[in-house]
């Protein structure tokens, strides 16, 4: 038992300005303290053959696949599992960076969305200028799926895509299992949020980007839709705000297809091998074959 006269001190709880800054800070420090690692790994991970600008689609394959990573992610990263099971497939496969901050090497995908898919347009000129390709085919992952809506919808990129296939997109915004909703109690929270990582202000559900997005309609006429969302998604909740309303939309639960497979947020597109078999489904569906949890040692 302590004295009588001891105290145990108080801990006073910072201002939630204080503790948004500092969760800032704490990200930022994290991805300074990891990049020379992660540098180190992107340097030595093998291409595998995507990224070739010399590549041309063949007759089975006529377009480009350009990979457009998550929040967070890069080039390289988020796509050493997808990129190669689709080059070995005879697919002519691309990847791009987007969204930097500066003095924040390899993790992207934190800068304003709508600059991020001005840079998605410059790149698919780029591939369909190298390729001799009319059109491309888009394959995203979180703020992957959902900003390349952006390019489809205001910056022309509807005449240069032929389909989108997200996989787990923050389409309709996420609420972070509800977190997002304390914001408007706590005055200057999102001002912060959206000066330090306009990135991520831009993906919380009803903000002002995602409501004109949103607004007429989830699709463009001529452009094939395909979702890809998980039921055990913590990052994009819930999980099915990422799905499309409109013509040329599928939208697949990946439990539906292997019941047993257990892939959250990071897991569906990185590494999940039933979803690589479902995108290459959606990429090629004249020779499309059924997706199950045996697809994933396919």
């Amino acid at each position: 038992m302590l004295p009588r006269t001891s105290r145990i001190p108080r801990i006073p709880r910072p201002p939630w300005k204080h503790a948004v800054r500092t969760l800032a800070v704490l990200l930022l420090t994290a991805a300074a303290t990891l990049a020379p690692t992660a540098a180190a790994q992107a340097g030595t991970a093998p291409s595998r053959g995507w990224n070739d600008f010399s590549c041309k689609p063949s007759a089975a394959h006529p377009r480009p696949v350009v990979l457009v990573h998550g929040t967070f992610g890069n080039a390289v990263d988020n796509w050493l599992g997808l990129a190669p099971y689709l080059v070995d497939r005879g697919y002519c496969v691309f990847s791009l960076d987007y969204g930097q901050l500066p003095g924040v090497p390899l993790f992207h995908g934190l800068g304003p969305v709508d600059k991020s898919a001005e840079q998605l347009g410059a790149y698919v000129d780029r591939v369909l200028a190298a390729t001799g390709a009319p059109k491309a085919d888009l394959v995203g992952h979180s703020q992957g799926g959902m900003m390349p809506r952006y390019y489809l919808k205001f910056l022309g990129g509807a005449q240069k895509v032929n389909a989108l296939v997200g996989i787990a997109p923050d389409n309709h915004g996420t609420t972070l299992d509800g977190l997002t909703k304390l914001l408007p109690y706590f005055p200057g929270a999102e001002d912060l949020l959206s000066a330090s990582t306009p990135g991520l202000a831009d993906q919380i559900a009803g903000s002002a980007l995602l409501t004109r997005l949103n607004a007429g309609g989830d699709t463009v006429p001529g452009v094939r839709y395909t979702v890809i969302a998980t039921r055990y998604d913590e990052v994009v909740t819930p999980y099915r705000s990422g799905f499309l309303d409109g013509p040329d939309v599928s939208n697949i639960v990946l439990q539906d297809l292997c019941a047993l497979d257990l892939s959250e947020h990071v897991a569906i597109g990185t590494v999940d091998r039933v979803v690589m078999h479902e995108v290459n489904n959606a990429l090629d569906p004249a020779h499309a074959t059924p997706t199950t949890c045996l697809s994933a040692i396919g």
